[in-house]
């Protein structure tokens, strides 16, 4: 036994030998049942001996060009933009609309149940009370639709965007 195998091994030797076997895990070489054992292993061990025992077998990390996955083709713009980001055409199809509206529909609708299933119980239609919850969100969302978002606040994408043109003029 050479001189570093029987030395004891700190917090951050385990740490690092625990992120080693993560790689190894995402990497497709080891399964979950034979990392979780190796993990329990390495945050045992007490000596480097015990922490090489553990990786004894894995190659080292791969380089990142290997090892990681190829990125997306960027998508597609849902929206046609001028110059200054402003959208002129698109922007809005059955799917943008369907997420935007969605949240909504579906609170209106346990909203809605709620309210029904208590007048049926009292037996008698009492004032429809959902309309103070969904109505506010309800004309917020009906003004994003129409009007394209643009009301004191800019969405994500155009964040985004904006970061990146300050960048540039930098």
């Amino acid at each position: 036994m050479d001189g570093r195998s029987g030395m004891r091994a700190a917090d951050a030797d385990r740490e690092a030998t625990a992120e080693r076997l993560r790689v190894a895990l995402d990497e497709g070489r080891l399964d979950l049942h034979e990392y979780d054992e190796r993990l329990v292993r390495a945050y045992g061990a007490k000596t480097y001996a015990d922490l090489d025992e553990v990786v004894a077998d894995l190659p080292g990390t791969a380089p990142a060009h290997r090892a990681a996955v190829a990125p997306a083709a960027p998508a597609a713009p849902s929206a046609v933009t001028d110059a200054g980001g402003t959208v002129v055409a698109g922007g809005r199809g059955a799917g943008g609309l369907l997420a935007i509206w969605s949240p909504w529909l579906r609170v209106a609708g346990i909203l809605t149940a709620i309210w029904l299933f208590a007048s049926l119980g009292s037996g008698h239609l009492g004032h429809y009370w959902p309309v103070w919850a969904i109505g506010p969100w309800g004309f917020f969302l009906l003004m994003r639709t129409v009007g394209g978002g643009h009301h004191g606040w800019r969405p994500a994408e155009r964040r985004g965007r904006a970061r990146r043109d300050r960048r540039r003029r930098r």
